[in-house]
């Protein structure tokens, strides 16, 4: 049996070894933030945190996140207080939305590992996550304003 903390809460799965940590969250636990892009771990729709470094929640399997920390955007704040969430909000990041919870997800752990990251270290590092909409310049200045701000993300 594989024990996940979710969002902080302990949850098991005891389901085929070969499901995707993606489809376990959206069918089983609920949690729709998460979303299907390609399924190829390209698009970066399907990112969540793991022990806070970002993953591709379509090509990680559930026993790949036996007894570690998973949060998805329903837990990064419950409150949508994040520094990340009122940047997007403030600047208008999202035009569609759908792959604004990977992008926040993906930017939450850049600034985990790098506070304060040049504009080539934002480039790169949210480079796998695809935006239809091209939000590109509005997600950019979002992270450069919390790290600006020293706000913790």
């Amino acid at each position: 049996m594989t024990k996940v903390f979710v969002n902080g809460v302990a949850q098991t799965f005891d389901g085929d070894a070969d499901t995707p940590l993606l489809w376990w969250l959206r069918d089983e636990l609920g949690l729709t933030g998460t979303k299907f892009g390609c399924g190829e771990a390209l698009c970066g729709a399907c990112t969540v945190l793991m022990d806070g470094t970002a993953v591709r929640a379509c090509q990680t399997l559930v026993t790949a996140a036996d007894g570690l920390r998973v949060t998805t955007i329903e837990g990064l704040a419950p409150n949508g207080d994040h520094p990340l969430q009122k940047a997007w909000l403030e600047l208008g990041v999202p035009q569609c939305g759908f792959c604004q919870a990977g992008q926040i997800l993906q930017a939450a752990s850049l600034l985990k590992d790098l506070p304060h990251p040049t504009d080539a270290d934002i480039d790169a590092a949210m480079s796998g996550n695809i935006c239809r909409c091209g939000t590109y310049p509005r997600i950019h200045a979002a992270i450069k304003q919390v790290a600006n701000a020293g706000a913790k993300a």
